[in-house]
């Protein structure tokens, strides 16, 4: 069976996925090709053509196409909780009731006009709408290679559903519970989020990166969400409100802006939201203050829903956007160790539903899921494709007998290397594809990429790619950490080795590499680890502030050039200013 998956149905960050026969041939998010970072309100055309295309596949050999977004029946409880918890506003209490499925219908119109002007016809295939918080599921279970695991969900909203607790046994995905908006943990952080100056669906894991810079006992967050093992009731009037409760932004001329997801009661409490890159008193504390929340509100909920599933399994599997919050997958690791395995699903937020939505279906369909090896299923160039592309621009360059010695004999110099190799990665996370490259033992190389590169704030931290052979030794675990979705306390007799890559807290958000999963990636630090005694690189995304991770050579040329990299590995080609 040839399964389209179509993810990003809330209007940002869409993406496909292309599953064929129950295995993952190819996934990219759109923001890569058209350049526009979370491609809001389009559509996953240029992914979709480009999945096609990799797999050899015409427009008229897809058999079914998945969305993750479902119609609602007004007989269940999320639309009559979301009435009932929206009185304040009866225009979208009444809504959820009468016309509960409105973005649904809006949703799949304009997926058809996609897929007419992709040349697929929707009145040939199989169209299958598969639950948001569903798909986030199956986009974790079905290619864990687990066969029985605990399963979660955790986002700012889907239809009406923000946190989903479940379990698959022998494919089959089970609920065990579920919440409704307006009760978000995500939405919450969301707002908090915007009121630390950042946007939400995009600056979370900023509020993350700043936590540890705070003390979380100097602000009290408990008034935002009423909470217990059982269940929570997030605080409307400060957080996650709509309507006339929201505080508007003043912009510029005086005029009033668009509403953020918090409400005026919550700057009486703390004073004005956070402007600029700093971080200053008293926001690295609501930073923490919310962070610590966060995490201990999940622990407790995972352990209370999933807690018989998980000792059972000794398997967890979880998706959705809160997923990327690094810290807290720490936490739940922690509290279930050290028995207990826990998956995270690479593109954990709403462009991972596009994968979701197609291995869901795909299991409907009758196919066997496999496992996912690997999140390098993006676009990838020739050496002939990438060669083009530098004589037609006019560029110089040398072709190197062994790119790995070429650039780790750069990076054991102190030289930081743009690294653009093989298929672009799945997900947010750079992972030895398209990354920014440094030695981690050389002080200020983090505040000189941040700066002069990355143009983005000083604080921000680094992440290390590590060898699998030394990982447990440096992080004293033995845990699986692929994708970059835990964060693990860094050993003391390591810090002092890898300054650039362990963050305030002492803790280090590593991918660990093998030699099968990433070879070209492995040999470069293998190298780099025999002429420096260290087998680690700190490795960030290939991009510069606001904008996608590069795809093609042309992207990463367009960023040298744009910025003060002065060493680029395209291939086996060096490009040097």
């Amino acid at each position: 069976m040839i399964v389209l998956g179509l993810g990003g149905m809330v209007g940002h960050d869409p993406a496909a996925a292309l599953v064929v026969d129950g295995r993952v041939v190819a996934a990219a998010e759109e923001e890569r090709f058209i350049r526009d970072k979370h491609a809001k309100g389009k559509q996953a055309e240029h992914a979709t053509q480009w999945a096609l295309k990799f797999a050899g596949l015409k427009p008229s050999d897809v058999q079914a196409v998945a969305i993750p977004f479902a119609p609602v029946s007004i007989f269940g409880p999320a639309r009559w909780h979301f009435a009932a918890r929206h009185w304040y506003a009866p225009d979208r209490a009444f809504t959820a009731l009468f016309n509960g499925n409105r973005r649904f219908r809006r949703n799949v119109k304009n997926v058809f006009a996609a897929l007419d002007r992709l040349g697929i016809d929707k009145d040939k295939i199989k169209f299958i709408p598969v639950e948001h918080h569903l798909a986030h599921a199956s986009s974790a279970y079905h290619v864990s290679g687990y066969k029985d695991a605990a399963i979660m969900s955790v986002d700012g909203v889907g239809e009406y559903a923000t946190t989903w607790f479940g379990h698959g046994t022998g494919g089959e995905i089970h609920r065990v519970k579920e919440f409704f908006a307006p009760d978000s943990l995500g939405g919450c952080y969301g707002a908090i989020t915007e009121f630390l100056g950042f946007e939400m669906l995009d600056g979370e894991f900023k509020v993350m990166g700043m936590a540890p810079y705070g003390d979380a006992s100097k602000i009290d967050v408990s008034q935002l969400i009423e909470w217990n093992a059982h269940g929570f009731r997030v605080n409307t009037r400060l957080v996650n409100c709509i309507g006339t409760r929201r505080y508007k932004r003043a912009m510029r001329g005086g005029s009033e802006g668009m509403g953020t997801y918090f409400s005026p009661k919550l700057i009486e409490m703390w004073g004005p939201p956070r402007e600029g890159d700093e971080i200053d008193d008293p926001y690295v504390h609501i930073a923490a203050a919310i962070q610590k929340q966060l995490e201990k509100i999940l622990l407790e909920l995972t352990k209370n829903f999933l807690g018989e599933h998980i000792a059972r399994t000794k398997r967890l599997c979880y998706a959705g956007g809160v997923a990327l919050n690094v810290k807290a997958n720490q936490r739940l690791i922690q509290a279930f160790a050290p028995d207990c395995e826990v998956f995270v699903q690479p593109a954990a937020s709403d462009s991972g539903t596009a994968l979701g939505a197609a291995t869901y279906a795909a299991h409907q369909l009758g196919d066997t899921i496999q496992p996912m090896p690997h999140a390098y299923l993006g676009p990838e160039y020739s050496a002939e494709e990438i060669e083009a592309v530098l004589k037609n621009r006019n560029i110089r360059y040398e072709k190197c007998a062994s790119i790995t010695d070429t650039a780790s004999d750069l990076l054991a110099s102190g030289e930081v290397v743009a690294w653009c190799q093989g298929r672009m990665e799945w997900g947010p996370r750079s992972l030895g594809n398209r990354s920014i490259l440094g030695n981690p033992a050389s002080r200020g190389v983090a505040d000189m990429i941040n700066a002069q590169i990355k143009y983005r704030e000083r604080w921000r931290p680094f992440c290390p790619s590590m060898l699998d052979t030394v990982a447990p030794d440096i992080l004293q675990t033995k845990h699986p950490s692929p994708y970059m979705t835990f964060t693990f306390d860094v050993a003391e007799h390591w810090k002092s080795r890898i300054p650039e890559v362990v963050h305030e807290d002492g803790t280090a958000r590593p991918q660990i590499v093998t030699a099968q999963s990433n070879p070209r990636y492995y040999e470069l630090i293998k190298k780099f680890e025999a002429r420096t005694g260290v087998g680690v690189l700190l490795n960030t995304s290939l991009n510069r502030r606001g904008e996608p991770m590069v795809c093609s050579p042309d992207d990463a040329l367009n960023m040298f050039y744009g910025s003060d990299l002065r060493n680029l590995a395209v291939g086996d080609f060096l490009v040097r200013k």
